[in-house]
């Protein structure tokens, strides 16, 4: 009995000894380490950190209004968009009646942006950009809505730029670093000296300084030309603009000459010269020798016709192998001829007086022609002459009483051209063939 008892007492002891190491080894594992002192004696843990919870982010706070933006289309008007988007009508007749708004939302045009917010059909905010520098800004409130104008002028800076060309004006000014309308507004300032289109060439060169507008350091567009110099065949032509006592600007050469000339040397811009004045030419349709008395331009159907001078219409209509043709009677004893166009512009009428450069047609291929173009003749005295070489009358000079302010005003921009021109060798546009 004794030998027997002796095994079950030691595998009871065995069984509590393993129970006691397992309960000691887990309460160790849920104390900090620090729970026991040097000489081995329990001390209190602090309590355990509560468990981090991971933040929550909050929701955006979500506008109860409605926002709107309508882009004008042609014929738009405000009542019709309050009445398509179920808006209050009396908001709208509430926004009229302030100063000055009514014009300001009236005049709508294609392309014209307007932003809004609304509520059940109540309007609480109307955003309109009137301008590049000017936004209308219209808020409710308890007392009712309140108009605001929002300036955000334009920047100037003056910047200047020279070039060669190489294949053409355009490629030219863009190599340069400037601009298509760049181009254009150079070719109109010289336009009464140089034909941009069938006289210039590989070898000519430009120099100018100029505006551009920038808004919060973005660039806008290129403002006025302030001073230019154009090399044609050799020959410089330079050109300065001064602002008269009136606010009208003009260009003149650096002596006071005005470079604006009676007469446009060609009323189509940018149109190819498709047959010169010839008095022996075989007609293209007639198949027989037919003195051509005029400049044939070719031109796109549609392209704008201006007037070569300031006139008074004196013709409008069909008239034989001219097709649709408009003559002018100028002073001196002038009178132009334009024909076959396609149309008239509306509301042109005999009688009529008519602005050097004011569209009076468009180019066509009414009457005897082949292709569209436009016949332009220039007769002095019932004479025709030829309209490339004829000598142009000149525009008024510099009035005496101006020219001491013309000279103080215009001498930095000259001197401005003749840096440019200097460093030209440095800043030559290149075509890329």
């Amino acid at each position: 009995m004794f030998a027997d008892a002796r095994p079950r007492r030691f595998g009871i002891f065995a069984s509590c000894l393993v129970a006691g190491v397992a309960i000691a080894t887990a309460l160790t594992s849920t104390l900090a380490p620090s729970a026991f002192d040097a000489a081995g004696a329990l001390v209190e843990a602090p309590p355990a950190a509560p468990p981090a919870v991971e933040a929550v982010a909050q929701p955006t706070p979500v506008s109860p209004f409605e926002w709107a933006e309508i882009t004008i289309r042609r014929n738009d008007t405000l009542d019709a968009i309050f009445r398509q988007m179920e808006l209050s009508l009396a908001d709208l007749a509430e926004l009229r009646s302030l100063p000055d708004v009514r014009r300001s939302l009236d005049r709508l045009r294609p392309g014209d942006i307007i932003t809004l917010t609304h509520l059940d059909g109540e309007l609480k905010s109307l955003t309109r950009r009137m301008s590049d520098t000017a936004t209308l800004s219209v808020t409710r409130s308890d007392d009712g809505f309140s108009a605001n104008i929002i300036e955000n002028p334009l920047e100037i800076e003056q910047t200047a730029l020279a070039g060669t060309i190489d294949s053409s004006l355009f490629v030219a000014v863009n190599r340069a670093g400037g601009s298509d309308t760049l181009a254009v507004t150079l070719a109109e300032v010289f336009r009464y000296d140089i034909d941009f289109v069938n006289e210039v060439q590989p070898g000519d060169s430009f120099a100018v300084a100029y505006e551009q507008q920038w808004q919060d350091g973005e660039y806008v567009r290129d403002g006025e030309i302030a001073a230019a110099e154009f090399v044609n065949k050799g020959k410089t032509f330079r050109a300065v603009r001064y602002v008269m006592p009136d606010g009208s600007a003009e260009y003149f050469t650096p002596d006071g000459h005005s470079v604006r000339k009676a007469f446009l040397r060609f009323p189509v811009e940018f149109g190819r010269i498709s047959s010169g004045f010839n008095l022996a030419r075989r007609h293209p349709v007639l198949n027989r020798v037919r003195a051509h008395k005029g400049i044939d331009f070719a031109a796109p159907v549609g392209t704008a016709i201006k007037a070569a001078g300031s006139g008074r219409v004196s013709f409008r209509g069909v008239k034989g192998g001219y097709g649709n043709a408009v003559i002018l009677s100028h002073a001196g004893g002038v009178t132009t001829l334009y024909g076959h166009m396609s149309r008239f512009a509306r509301g042109l009428s005999v009688g009529d007086k008519v602005k050097q450069g004011e569209v009076i047609g468009y180019v066509g291929m009414t009457g005897l022609a082949t292709g569209p173009h436009l016949h332009y003749e220039y007769r002095v005295d019932g004479v025709h002459r030829n309209p490339a070489k004829v000598p142009l009358p000149k525009a008024e000079s510099i009035p005496a009483h101006l020219r001491a302010d013309f000279e103080a005003r215009t001498a930095p921009l000259l001197a401005q051209l003749d840096s440019i021109s200097a460093s030209s060798p440095t800043r030559v546009a290149q075509n890329i063939p």
